[in-house]
């Protein structure tokens, strides 16, 4: 088989030679082969899209966090070429929803050996999709603090959120399924496609990428003791702060401006989203005996 790997050389803030190394390492004595794309943040889409059509890969990886996943999953979409997962970023939400270990040589194993799993997306506003979660509120406010200062890792986190909770605020939303309309004020709004956070936070503890729904989870109260939950892994969330939904649809009004994030990149501040499942768009490879059911 040809393998093509997308490498995120910034993502987690750290070089990826060793991960490069264990790549290399891995397919010198193999019957397949293995190219290596790396990714500089300006003609990545282009780049990717040559590579897909001179190579015509087998199989297609991205190494890096949830945003390299996700950038390469977009090129994938419907194509039925699967997408693995070499977990090389800060937090690799995706890769620890999927059990895909941190560790170069096991991730690799399922690259080559996993199973193939049909993983719905969650398409926004037509333009957009979310993988794993996506949110408006507080955490997306912490995203963006996280992305615009120099610290990475869970000290850059922390960094975040100490700057978020002095300036919290309420939202009013207006959350339309179709078949109901909720009025909630709430912290955050998150449409997940997942159980947890990369730092491992479970705020959807029925969340199933593969099963054809997403949950709106609204956050309507939140202690500091469970915002930090956001960052470090404890206890899921009180449930009497929280409620939680199932929509294959949703249309989300803000009465302001309100911070957005998808997939851990902060995308702006919104009034409006509107969000709708699509199921089985993407196939993943993932470990044969902890695959979702």
């Amino acid at each position: 088989m040809t393998f093509l790997f997308a490498i995120n050389p910034a993502s987690g803030g750290k070089a990826k030679t060793d991960w490069e190394a264990g790549i290399t390492d891995y397919f010198n004595n193999s019957p397949h082969t293995a190219t290596l794309l790396h990714l500089n943040g300006e003609t990545d889409e282009e780049a990717l899209r040559q590579h897909l059509a001179d190579l015509r890969p087998d199989r297609v990886v991205a190494v890096g966090g949830d945003g390299t996943i996700k950038f390469v999953a977009e090129q994938l979409l419907d194509t039925g070429i699967p997408l693995g997962v070499l977990p090389a970023g800060s937090a690799n939400g995706m890769a620890r929803e999927l059990n895909i270990p941190p560790d170069v040589e096991k991730s690799l194993d399922i690259v080559v050996n996993g199973i193939l799993k049909p993983i719905d997306v969650i398409v926004l506003n037509d333009n957009d999709i979310c993988l794993h979660l996506s949110d408006i509120g507080l955490n997306a406010q912490m995203v963006r603090h996280y992305q615009q200062n120099n610290l990475r890792g869970m000290f850059g986190y922390l960094q975040s959120v100490l700057k978020v909770l002095r300036k919290r605020r309420l939202l009013r939303t207006s959350i339309n399924r179709g078949d109901e309309c909720i009025q909630r004020a709430a912290l955050m709004v998150v449409l997940a496609n997942a159980r947890m956070y990369g730092t491992g936070a479970v705020i959807n503890p029925d969340g199933d990428p593969s099963d054809g729904v997403f949950e709106v989870v609204v956050f309507r109260r939140l202690t500091i003791w469970e915002i930090l939950k956001l960052f470090w892994r404890f206890r899921p969330f009180d449930p009497k702060n929280i409620e939680i939904f199932p929509a294959t649809s949703v249309s989300i009004e803000m009465y302001r401006r309100a911070y957005f994030q998808v997939d851990g990149e902060y995308r702006g501040r919104v009034t409006k989203l509107d969000a709708r499942i699509q199921p089985g768009a993407l196939t993943m490879l993932l470990p044969p005996d902890t695959a979702p059911a």
